[in-house]
């Protein structure tokens, strides 16, 4: 039987973040002592510094949620793509209507 993926809270990361940028002790060593592997741990705190400015909403935001950065872009992106639509549908319409003017 598979096993249950774990969840962390967005305090846990960014404690353990906190404690990994401090210095103190070394990833390896501070990943075994929280129970996680170490690479998780240096995902996290590139997410983190990735994200540096935002709120701690923003860092972990969770549950598939998305940053407001992150949003804005994937509307942006969606308006782009009907803009592209138009302009052609636009271009084949001026073709159109310039081949029965002649």
């Amino acid at each position: 039987m598979a096993q249950k993926r774990r969840q962390f809270t967005r305090e846990f990361k960014l404690e353990a973040v906190r404690l990994v940028t401090s210095g103190e002790r070394k990833l390896e060593e501070l990943a075994r002592d929280l129970g996680v592997r170490a690479d998780i741990l240096r995902g996290w705190k590139r997410q983190a510094e990735g994200r540096a400015g935002l709120t701690k909403d923003e860092i972990f935001p969770g549950s598939g949620k998305l940053t407001s950065k992150d949003e804005e872009i994937r509307a942006l992106r969606r308006e782009l793509e009907e803009v592209k639509q138009e302009r052609d549908f636009l271009k084949k319409a001026a073709t159109y209507f310039a081949k029965g003017s002649r």
